[in-house]
């Protein structure tokens, strides 16, 4: 069968598999898996040949790489050198070691063997995890970062073990040993020097024809370019493309290539995984079922019950811990690279290796169940265990309700302070109120969408209530609910999204601010207005807070790359808005004859419209 006739094919075949897969909640990449199992040699046998294609699928993985380079600068990746290489380094070690015991007492594997199939089954699929986090949106949260600094480590460590590879066979090759890492530092370093003085001015020189589509044709020809070299070189492409990337994230054509690429990384990615599909061999699962499934669970077993031990150690969350575990309890592409390698290199014998090929793509097939497991089941009862109790709001009616306690609400609650003005904040995370109360405002742990707690706010009594929740649904139950029954109370809505001001309007909402910075000084200042300050002075309220808040921000600058104190977790979070809180109380106690006049430094914006204007 022709190369053009299975493309044809495996495309025709995802666009009706993929999508009814995603309609009954399967994951994108299962479903690319499961295509490529119907398509191949154990089922229809459509495409009897998919190692035909196997080497353009996998171009996939590249762009994917690339494209992760292009969002992380240089001086980023040294920013998260100590993520990538601490917790890496223990994932990857302790990891490898247990599953390298477990193979030479079970498998009767030589010392050589077992270290290598257990350093290869430590490492996880790069592509696999980071399309399943992009699908659920979920890379940029704590353990997505995690997991991303992890693989990086994963991927550059490869390279060491390929090396190594030859020298367990009693073997020497001219692209392993000193040569190979001579060769490892000189193409890096003149793709540097090439990427600093000859890459953009060509992309600028490729710019200034007026020809878009160019800029395409140079990702692509920068891309195959550091491919074919890597190949030459015999140096891990992935890693390779990745560099690439990072060397061009400062470019000023980083978003053009970025959206050129990504369609044919989308494209081929899903192909790499139908490749993968299409050579598992079922045959061996109905042969040897214990070996291969109980292989695969062991696998994901001790991967899962490793990394949460490791998160756990390094004082993450119960929560973020199995889930970095789920993300991250499969076997990757890189395993069956390093496994070719040795059997290639007579470390493994054929017989050991295709099990192992096997064991590999189950755990990747059964990643998605498990993570839907742990997500969908275990993490709600963790956290329904821990749920402490709504408190019971006394009877104090201040003029002022908070639901929301977020950046939106922070502010206006810090203006309000600022005038002396009391307030209660309703929020329903727990480590918001804990600190927040002692300076002078109410705040309560809480539901807004429950009726009960806003009577117990003294809803009845308030004179403005601020809307800003981030949920949109919540949002909208509570405005609901506030304009059927107190139609009178002078409602302020921070809205998400154009398509949220127009529900809330549907509703009669008059007041409606869209996030999130000057739009909550905006409502700040009408909520000012409403509590009966006057106009003088809520305006120079308004100006002080943001005189003081743009000097926090460039002193902040000094640190703001520093990522143990920027960009943690949580907790820090809530430790900087409670150094916001105690700041903004030294500044009432100041002289009052504050420069209030921006001059020509900033350009006056009037905060004092809303959408209602």
């Amino acid at each position: 069968m022709s190369l053009l006739l299975q493309i044809t094919i495996f495309l025709g075949a995802s666009l009706l598999l993929v999508p009814l897969a995603k309609r009954f909640g399967i994951a994108t990449v299962l479903g690319y898996l499961f295509t490529g199992i119907l398509l191949g040699p154990s089922a229809l046998n459509l495409a009897s040949d998919p190692e035909s294609i196997q080497e353009l699928a996998e171009f996939g993985v590249i762009l994917l790489m690339f494209i992760i380079g292009l969002e992380l600068r240089p001086q980023r990746l040294w920013e998260m050198r100590k993520s990538i290489f601490l917790m890496g380094s223990l994932q990857v070690g302790i990891t490898g070691v247990i599953l390298a015991i477990l193979v030479f007492f079970t498998l009767n594997q030589s010392l050589s063997a077992s270290f290598v199939i257990g350093t290869a089954l430590a490492l996880s699929s790069t592509a696999f995890v980071l399309q399943l986090l992009s699908e659920k949106q979920q890379l940029n949260t704590t353990f997505g970062q995690q997991s991303f600094s992890i693989l990086l480590f994963q991927d550059i460590a490869a390279i060491p073990l390929l090396a190594i590879i030859p020298l367990l066979a009693g073997t020497e090759s001219t692209h392993h040993g000193v040569a190979y890492f001579a060769a490892i530092i000189a193409t890096f370093s003149g793709l540097f020097l090439f990427s600093r003085y000859m890459m953009r001015p060509f992309f600028r020189f490729v710019a200034k024809s007026g020809a878009h589509e160019l800029i395409t044709a140079v990702g692509l020809f920068i891309v195959l370019g550091v491919v074919a070299l890597m190949d030459v070189l015999g140096i891990s492409t992935t890693l390779g493309a990745f560099l690439t990337g990072v060397l061009l994230a400062d470019s000023e054509f980083r978003h053009e290539l970025e959206a050129s690429i990504a369609p044919f990384k989308g494209l081929l990615l899903g192909l790499f995984f139908m490749t993968v599909g299409m050579t598992t061999q079922l045959s061996l699962l109905v042969d040897m079922p214990w070996l291969i499934i109980g292989g695969a669970l062991i696998l994901m077993l001790v991967k899962s019950l490793t990394l949460t031990a490791i998160a756990r150690y390094l004082k993450y969350s119960w929560r973020n811990s199995l889930l970095l575990a789920t993300c991250l309890a499969q076997g990757g592409e890189f395993a069956f690279v390093v496994l070719k390698v040795a059997s290639s290199e007579k470390v493994l014998t054929q017989a050991i290796l295709e099990p192992l090929t096997l064991i590999v793509t189950l755990s990747m097939v059964l990643t998605p169940m498990l993570y839907w497991l742990i997500s969908s089941w275990i993490i709600p009862l963790i956290d329904k265990e821990k749920a402490p109790v709504y408190d019971e709001i006394p009877n104090i009616h201040n003029p002022m309700i908070i639901a929301g306690f977020g950046r939106f609400g922070q502010i206006i609650a810090r203006i309000a302070h600022l005038q002396h003005q009391s307030f209660t904040a309703i929020d329903s995370n727990l480590e918001k109120v804990d600190f927040v109360r002692k300076y002078g405002g109410t705040v309560y742990y809480g539901d807004a969408t429950q009726p009960d707690i806003l009577r117990s706010a003294g809803v009845e009594h308030a004179k403005v209530f601020v809307l800003a929740i981030d949920d949109i649904e919540d949002s909208m139950n509570v405005a609901r609910h506030i304009r059927l029954n107190y139609p009178n109370l002078k409602l302020l809505v921070r809205a998400r999204d154009r398509h949220h001001v127009h529900l809330l309007r549907d509703l009669g909402v008059e007041h409606i601010w869209r996030e999130t910075y000057l739009s909550s000084l905006g409502m700040a200042y009408r909520a000012l207005r409403e509590l009966d300050i006057s106009e003088e002075d809520a305006y120079k309220s308004i100006e002080l807070f943001r005189d003081y808040d743009e000097k926090l921000l460039i002193q902040q600058q000094r640190v703001y790359t520093d990522e143990q104190k920027i960009y943690e977790t949580h907790r820090n979070a809530l430790a900087e808005l409670e150094h916001l809180f105690e700041s903004d109380a030294q500044i009432r106690q100041e002289p009052t004859g504050v420069n209030l006049q921006r001059g020509l430094e900033h350009q006056r914006i009037d905060v004092t419209r809303d959408d209602s204007n």
